[in-house]
């Protein structure tokens, strides 16, 4: 069996932060085309979180069946996915409540 590295996980793995998806996609626009931009940044951090989750995931299939030799690029990939995920939920809450407001300032 080919070492991880090989692989690519690991690489994947330490390439992506939590708040890389965010933080590139917002920078890339502003101005007339802020929600386009706000729509870019959401999709770019949903697409890094799914592939975060597809790593941590095979990580953890390699460590139950036996194949991974090192446990700790299965626990960070784990945990680099539950803050991505816990950081879109935010945004996508503070999203919602702000639509909310504005909607209320309407009535």
């Amino acid at each position: 069996m080919p070492p991880i590295a090989a692989i690519g996980n690991t690489a994947a793995v330490g390439a992506l932060d939590p708040a890389s998806a965010l933080s590139a996609t917002a920078a890339s626009g502003t101005g007339a085309t802020g929600g386009a931009s706000f729509g870019n940044a959401l999709t770019g951090a949903v697409d890094n979180l799914q592939q975060l989750q597809g790593t941590s995931d095979s990580l953890a299939i390699k460590a139950v069946t036996g194949d991974l030799t090192d446990i700790h690029d299965a626990t960070l990939a784990s945990s680099r996915a539950q803050v991505t995920l816990e950081l879109v939920a935010g945004v996508r809450n503070k999203a919602v409540d702000a639509f909310n407001e504005i909607m209320r300032m309407q009535a």
